[in-house]
């Protein structure tokens, strides 16, 4: 199982309300949150590996110099030689390092890669593992790695956690009428106000999917757009014209699978009872923490 853990803390932050404080009055509702979400996750799905996939930068500059618009609108400071700082509410940046300290209590290893995203770590991840898949996520741009064959399935919790969605290949289908192996082309077409893509002008989500039908991916789709067959004259001239976007834009959307990765998943264990003895005192995360103790300890 792999955590997309920077969407699953942030849908904490904002589930949880801010009242849920540590004895010295810093709110731990994010790092709460996150432990009640962990205990659910392994209790329901049962995994023997978990991994929490971390943004060592969350807006990669590589990306930044193909799309400048990519998510600029999250920037509240450029920062010349390292990642540009994100929006982040104060109260969940100061929540951070209790994040950081209950993964490494229950033995959950946190997993980044320099100028890499959470997403390109478990694109990677999923990649290269010999043993089915479990993404745990909030963001659809994932859908990409769904995989039947390879037991690569996205567990989504864009509708909360009460409401989990599994997706397979035939979900993606039925969702979007594309196969997951034709998302980023898709996601390249229709745009992600939230990732700041802009898409190209007038193709909505309908259009992209009845083109990859058709055409299978956008090099087929820019194929009939230059030859000028198999498209009406409208789309035709909206493809053309965004050609200097859909030049790069598949670079920026699709994710990366081929990072070496620093460690391998490990076989989930009974975490030290004196280490979270300790953590729990020090935060005040009372049940939660007990949940996620539990279900781990149960998988062991």
């Amino acid at each position: 199982m792999l955590l997309d853990t920077a969407s699953l803390y942030f849908r904490a932050f904002y589930g949880v309300p801010d009242t849920v404080k540590a004895p010295d009055g810093r709110s731990v509702n994010a790092a709460r949150g996150l432990l009640d979400m962990i205990a659910k996750l392994v209790t329901t799905y049962e995994p023997r590996h978990l991994v929490a996939c971390w943004d060592d930068d969350w807006r990669p500059q590589w990306r930044v110099d193909l799309i400048p618009s990519y998510k600029a609108h999250r920037v509240v400071e450029v920062v010349v030689g390292s990642p540009d700082v994100e929006e982040v509410p104060d109260p969940l940046e100061a929540q951070i390092p209790v994040i950081r300290a209950e993964l490494d209590a229950l033995g959950i290893p946190v997993v980044g890669v320099a100028a890499h995203e959470a997403d390109d770590v478990i694109a990677s991840f999923a990649a290269q593992s010999t043993l089915p898949v479990d993404v745990v996520t909030g963001d659809r741009d994932l859908f990409q790695l769904v995989d039947d064959e390879r037991g690569v399935r996205v567990i989504y919790t864009g509708k909360g956690m009460s409401n989990l969605e599994i997706l397979d290949e035939a979900a993606v289908v039925a969702k979007y009428a594309v196969l997951p192996a034709q998302y980023a082309d898709f996601a390249v077409l229709r745009g992600d106000a939230s990732d700041g893509l802009p898409g190209v002008a007038g193709i909505g989500e309908k259009t992209a999917a009845s083109l990859l039908r058709e055409h299978g991916d956008l090099t087929g789709i820019r194929a009939a757009a230059t030859s000028g067959t198999g498209m009406t004259a409208g789309v035709r001239a909206k493809i053309v014209a965004a050609a200097d976007y859909l030049d790069v834009a598949p670079q920026v959307v699709e994710v990366v699978r081929t990072l070496e990765l620093p460690v391998a998943p490990s076989r989930l264990h009974a975490p030290d009872a004196a280490t979270i003895s300790s953590l729990a005192e020090m935060w005040g995360l009372g049940a939660s923490l007990d949940r996620a103790v539990a279900a781990i300890t149960a998988r062991a």
